[in-house]
């Protein structure tokens, strides 16, 4: 049994507690001896189950595991007790008030709220007898108190050391190639890019010719089988990545045990619709794409609207029939797919009906196509070989060195010291593992974040995770070592990856919504002189190193954008998230049997409506965290009705309606809220009764201006507005001119554009850290101008470490230059607009490690003053195909002829930059001579003309090239890149 998630809900409570009892105002005679009993009860309880979570699991008994059981259960009790009473009785009627009126209101407020105080009171009456009982049961029943077990297996956990997780090196996610399956690798490649299969690999056709002719013509299916843990979604996950830029159109999905056809198309159909005109436009091309792109997007609605809504009333598939919604989808496919070569990775697909299913709507292009479809069973990929192109591959475990390979690369243990790595990490670690590449790889997380156990240690470890050597490892043994290296955690860090399983099976999460989502519940704190926000990160880094969750994606900073977890390491999480009543997951990828308990957490992961009923008959009264995916119709009636909900995440949902809006702000004890990508598009006055909201999300919403009653939230620390893509931006409310909401850190996607009611003053808000202007239009010389660019210089000798500025007339970019005191601590800049010349002070931001420049300010003058910066990281030259004008495409053309007609990039300097990108429609002829940018890594290229590119050669770290033209590019560029992709 966890402890992490008792001692963090433990944590929370006794904060509340301590705040109650400051209340004098509400507490009934007598009521506070009982709260201070439960305080102390509870504080005694959390020293007890700190020292629990210091010892080995083996320690726990059963009588000690369901006497945790019962703290927990308490715990959570409560703490909604003390969330029912914030809620019913939510303001001091002394507040704000002088002292001739205090008493008369005070006897006013007992009066009215005599009957909720004495419901209260009753109520924290009985949590005292309960919180009495559970102490003397563990006297009566010989509960003993926690060893930590020296000697023993495991013994104690190791101490987390918060600083060494804080800082992780920058890095890049490339398209790296599977450890140990190299050979299979080529051969799959060959399959796919239709080259003939080696002898020893041919499939079902003898006739390497004609199987070569009929790949060519027709859909081929290649399933990739084993059984859990073995490799197959990271080799179908490496070809897709390789080769999908070779076909027209490219799509993945995962399926599962538990999954609904029509999900499974509308999934695909997102994916392969072409890209909206302001996606191009962003990336630097000079138009839009084809003319149904807005019908289509149309379409999707509509059809999403027909899956939630009908309730599949029409639909015949159980009699053996499809649905009308069904055939629309499959329409829609072939809109798509019949006239475009295409590429699918069908990823975890359970049943051979179902991946039949699936099959028969797949339209058959007349360009060809490659569908990868991973499976833990033969017989679906014998249901998947049915044609002379099919061919199955089935892998096995690695064997000879390639285990200790993949030890090594995923541990981080340098394999230049063959013998000092033997000394510190026996072979009998990964030799153990059996060649199953998910328990080597948890293994090696597990030995990098212990790096001083001795020999002897590891040992003992290996004997008891696999007592037996000589016998294979199955999928008991790899469930075995998945719990001794979760159970090796620190309690906070084992509460915080429990959350991971909030997140449906195989979907990419953005870290900083992971990580806020910690906060607003608690889980984290201020460590070691760190602030909370740090503690979350270094959290985050831990489970990294750990292997728990996988970094897929990094941002041009160098820091992990989104992650993923393996499924069978989801799996076990969602199994002991629901041993402790920690998240209630509603569908998703697995079969779950219905919470016997209250509900907490609630993660709705359902795609249709045979799930509503079942959510109808839980005990949701108790929910503090609702987290949904897919359509709002399938929640229950009164689930946004929920006086005591904290964290509510609505990301991305559809159906959102402005009713929905007004329940929310009913939510007063809300901290975290997250509108993102639903279709709302105000918001309510009455937001301004959320005092305890600290996160409000709404970018990518048609909300464009805040209420002015947003201003009374003292709490709130994060805004995210606007939509990065399209810079379309939120305009503040002008209360904030009042010297308002001083706890924001975060004020992400605003506008500031002159005329009445505009804020432009920002001295006061001396705690933020990141302000992101996506519209700036003011005239030089103005109050609002001279006050922003006051504010910014202020506010950067304080906290400020981001700031982005796009400026449509680019005088203010240019009056930053003059700024008497650059804000030196920014490790984050980006300057957008007709920027002609750099701020003289930019080489003294000794922190920059990200950079972006509007492209009008490419010389190869500016590139010599960049590469001073020895922290820069990430370097980028932008140009929206929106802001082409003559001027613009005149300042370019003058650049060049400073620079001799092309931009050498200067030798030297650049000491640790990785990445560089020309995201524009026009971009000069690039030069690279020898020694110039030593740690280069990717290369970035996104235009619609393109004048020539030399010296890559000379690039001794270079991995990747990165180029794109738009559809509508002249010959000249797109045999350019031709030539490129084969060299």
């Amino acid at each position: 049994m966890v402890v992490g998630a008792s001692e963090a809900t433990m944590k929370s409570l006794l904060s509340k507690l301590g705040g109650l009892l400051a209340h004098e105002y509400a507490l009934i005679r007598g009521v506070r001896g009982d709260i201070q009993y439960i305080n102390d009860e509870m504080a005694s309880m959390q020293a007890f189950l700190g020292d629990l979570s210091s010892a080995a699991p083996q320690g726990h008994d059963r009588r000690m595991r369901d006497w945790m059981k019962q703290i927990r259960d308490v715990t959570y009790d409560i703490e909604d007790c003390v969330d029912d009473f914030a809620h019913r009785l939510s303001h001091d009627p002394a507040a704000g008030r002088d002292v001739w009126c205090v008493f008369l209101s005070s006897t006013a407020y007992e009066i009215w709220t005599w009957r909720p105080r004495r419901s209260i009171a009753s109520s924290i009456a009985e949590l005292k007898v309960r919180a009495q009982q559970i102490g003397e049961r563990r006297t009566r029943y010989g509960v003993e108190n926690p060893r930590t077990l020296e000697g023993e297996s495991g013994g104690a956990l190791p101490k987390f050391e918060t600083a060494e997780y804080q800082h992780t090196t920058l890095a890049l996610v490339g398209t790296k190639k599977p450890v140990g399956v190299e050979e299979e690798m080529k051969e799959l490649g060959r399959w796919l890019t239709l080259q003939q299969p080696s002898a020893h690999d041919a499939s079902s056709s003898s006739d390497p010719a004609s199987q070569t002719e009929a790949l060519k013509q027709d859909q081929a299916v290649l399933s990739i089988v084993g059984f859990g843990g073995v490799g197959k979604t990271t080799i179908a996950t490496a070809l897709y990545q390789e080769y999908s830029d070779q076909f027209d159109r490219r799509a993945t999905v995962t399926v599962s045990q538990s999954s609904d056809i029509d999900m499974i198309l509308l999934t695909i159909l997102s994916q392969v619709k072409p890209q909206s005109k302001d996606d191009n436009e962003q990336q630097g091309s000079s138009g839009g794409g084809p003319s149904d792109k807005k019908c289509l997007m149309a379409t999707i609605g509509i059809v999403w609207g027909t899956i939630m809504h009908k309730g599949r009333k029409d639909d015949k598939q159980r009699g053996g029939g499809t649905s009308q919604t069904t055939k629309d989808l499959k329409q829609h496919l072939e809109e798509h797919l019949v006239k475009n070569s295409y590429l699918l990775l069908v990823d975890d697909v359970w049943s051979a009906p179902m991946w039949k299913k699936i099959k028969n709507l797949l339209p058959k292009s007349n360009k060809g196509s490659r569908i990868i479809v991973t499976t833990r069973f033969q017989a679906v990929a014998n249901e998947c070989r049915r044609d002379k192109g099919d061919h199955i591959h089935k892998v096995v475990v690695l064997s000879d060195n390639k285990p200790k390979e993949l030890f090594m690369a995923e541990s981080g243990i340098s394999v230049d010291k063959p013998k000092e790595n033997q000394e510190k990490i026996p072979a009998r670690l990964w030799e153990m593992c059996g060649g199953l590449p998910l328990a080597i790889v948890t293994m090696a997380g597990y030995a990098a974040c212990n790096p001083d156990k001795l020999v002897d240690k590891w040992d003992e470890v290996c004997s008891t995770l696999v007592p037996d050597s000589g016998k294979a490892l199955g999928q008991d043994g790899v469930t075995r070592i998945l719990s001794h290296c979760y159970n090796d955690m620190p309690g906070e860090i084992k509460t915080c990856s429990l959350y991971l399983c909030i997140f449906p099976k195989g979907r990419k999460v953005s870290r900083k919504r992971l990580t806020r989502r910690w906060l607003a519940e608690r889980f984290v704190s201020e460590k070691d002189g760190l602030s909370a926000e740090d503690v979350a990160e270094a959290y985050f880094n831990h489970l990294v190193r750990r292997k728990i969750i996988r970094a897929v994606e990094h941002s041009s900073n160098g820091k992990v954008k989104s992650y993923q977890v393996h499924d069978m390491v989801l799996e076990y999480i969602v199994s002991k998230a629901s041993e402790e009543n920690f998240v209630t997951v509603v569908g998703g990828h697995w079969l779950m049997a219905p919470p016997s308990n209250k509900v907490r957490r609630l993660s709705l992961q359902v795609s249709d409506t045979k799930h509503k009923k079942s959510m109808e008959s839980m005990n949701l009264t108790h929910v503090r965290s609702l987290t949904m995916f897919g359509s709002l119709t399938q929640l229950p009636s009164n689930s946004l009705k929920f006086g005591i909900v904290q964290v509510l995440d609505l990301e991305g949902c559809k159906d959102f309606r402005q009713h929905h809006a007004e329940e929310i702000c009913k939510m007063l004890l809300l901290k975290h809220l997250s509108l993102r990508r639903t279709d709302i598009d105000k918001i309510p006055k009455k937001i301004g009764k959320l005092q305890y909201l600290e996160t409000l999300d709404i970018r990518e919403t048609n909300v464009t201006e805040l209420p002015n009653t947003i201003c009374l939230l003292e709490r709130v620390e994060n805004i995210l507005g606007g939509n990065k893509r399209t810079r379309k931006a939120l305009k503040l409310p002008e209360d904030l001119k009042k010297e308002t909401m001083k706890s924001l850190r975060i004020l992400s996607g605003i506008e500031i554009v002159e005329g009445p009611g505009t804020v432009a003053d920002f001295h006061h808000l001396t705690d933020l850290r990141k302000l992101t202007i996506y519209r700036l239009n003011l005239e030089k010389g103005s109050e609002l101008f001279g006050e922003l660019s006051s504010s910014i210089e202020y506010l950067g000798g304080y906290s400020l470490h981001t700031l982005v500025i796009d400026d449509e007339s680019s005088e203010f970019l240019i009056s930053l230059g003059a700024l008497s005191s650059p804000p030196k601590f920014l490790n984050a800049l980006e300057l957008s607009g007709k920027l002609v010349e750099l701020p003289k002070w930019i080489t003294e931001l000794d922190a920059l490690t990200k950079l972006t420049l509007s492209v009008t300010v490419l010389t190869a003058d500016a590139l010599h003053v960049l590469s001073k910066l020895n922290t820069l990281f990430s370097l980028t030259f932008s140009l929206t195909a929106a802001k082409q004008d003559p001027e613009t495409i005149f300042i370019i053309e003058e650049n060049k002829r400073r620079s001799d007609g092309q931009i050498m990039v200067p030798t030297g300097g650049f000491e640790n930059l990785k990445l560089l990108r020309f995201l524009a429609p026009f971009v000069p002829l690039l030069s690279f001579p020898k020694n110039s940018l030593p740690k280069l890594e990717r290369l970035e290229l996104r235009f619609s003309m393109f004048e020539g590119l030399y010296g890559l050669e000379n690039l001794a770290e270079l991995e990747e090239v990165h180029l794109r033209v738009h559809d509508k590019a002249d010959e000249t560029t797109k045999s350019f890149v031709e030539g490129d992709r084969q060299y």
